[in-house]
């Protein structure tokens, strides 16, 4: 095995809970998985969810509740990031970007005002000026804090690259857009409502499977949507809860994330403060519940994946700390394992093979 570079970015000020310092730069040791802290990116506020290319030259970030999406190269040798610069969204509160085929265009989820905009990125890395920002139309859902207006909470190219899915938490509806030229215009479905009070949050496709999946944040639940790659339409065949039984309290689901294998799915409940374990059937897609797994902190904003997909990392926000999980190959439960990594409100972290 080789060594993996980790970046994690966080909230810094104050109107976000922030306790972070920027982006920290780490070596993850392929023996002992020990994490090496080897750079700090200061001057930075709230730098909170990472695009890669798939070289791993490459990193972008939004920076929550500010208007500013920012441009990083990346050294494989040494990890060290290096700022090329920033550049205005369009919008108020980004949220998420998604990397088109080409790598030459970055879609933004611009949470705060309700809009999406695409933009154009240099061959040197660097973001240009917005070619377009698309205001997204519907209704309010019921929620008087988290559903007064429309929330894209994330942006995905499907595998064919043709289309862009934005779940949009404040509308309870999921929007789907054709992506041509570095513009998005509206499928002929246009989008597709969730059950009201949902508020779908992040989305992930099936590695193999023509299968969509969207966590809704408030009513904890998976939705499972067949995916039509040549028309960009997605059709509902499941939804499922993220929470066990006998469980009263208040909880928000954060993140997804499918197996490389594809025969796993996970979900971070927040509140619950766990990662829920589902195995996906191999022919329809669909979930079957499994179990919960504690995260040993509080608040699972992010989580993801190592590189060969046996550990999962947990962002624990609010507890200030990442959790390291090892895969159990057999059934994809998650195992405990003592490495803690001490980090400020962390929300995001970013993993390339190192050179």
């Amino acid at each position: 095995m080789t060594a993996m570079f980790a970046y994690v970015g966080g909230y810094t000020t104050p109107d976000r809970d922030g306790r972070g310092n920027g982006i920290n730069v780490y070596r993850i040791d392929p023996a002992s998985d020990a994490w090496q802290h080897l750079q700090n990116i200061g001057g930075l506020e709230n730098p909170s969810l990472f695009t890669l290319n798939r070289a791993g030259t490459r990193l972008w970030t939004v920076h929550g509740g500010r208007d500013l999406v920012s441009a990083f190269a990346i050294d494989k040798t040494s990890g060290h990031l290096t700022l090329l610069g920033q550049q205005n969204c369009g919008g108020t509160n980004p949220v998420d970007t998604a990397l088109d085929p080409t790598e030459r265009h970055l879609v933004v989820a611009n949470y705060g005002s309700g809009s999406v905009a695409t933009m154009p990125i240099a061959e040197d890395g660097t973001i240009l000026p917005i070619a377009q920002s698309f205001v997204l139309q519907g209704t309010p859902g019921p929620d008087p804090v988290h559903q007064t207006q429309s929330h894209p909470h994330a942006a995905i190219f499907d595998p064919s690259g043709r289309f862009v899915v934005i779940p949009d938490k404040g509308f309870d509806r999921t929007f789907f857009f054709s992506f041509e030229n570095g513009r998005i215009a509206p499928t002929a479905q246009g989008s597709i409502a969730s059950k009201t009070g949902a508020a779908p949050r992040h989305t992930m496709f099936h590695p193999t499977l023509p299968i969509l999946y969207v966590n809704n944040e408030l009513d904890s639940t998976v939705a499972v949507f067949h995916w039509n790659s040549d028309t960009g339409h997605a059709t509902e065949i499941q939804v499922s809860t993220t929470i066990p039984d006998g469980y009263a309290g208040r909880n928000t689901t954060a993140e997804i994330v499918v197996s490389h294998c594809g025969r796993f799915l996970y979900v971070s409940n927040r509140g619950q403060d766990s990662i829920v374990l589902y195995n996906i059937d191999e022919r329809t897609g669909r979930l079957e519940y499994v179990g919960n797994t504690p995260t040993g902190g509080m608040r699972p904003r992010f989580f993801t994946l190592d590189i060969a997909g046996e550990q999962i990392f947990v962002a624990n926000q609010d507890s200030d700390d990442i959790a390291v999980f090892r895969i159990d190959p057999e059934n994809g439960r998650p195992l405990p394992t003592p490495i803690r990594i001490a980090v400020g409100s962390p929300s995001t972290i970013g993993l390339i093979q190192a050179s």
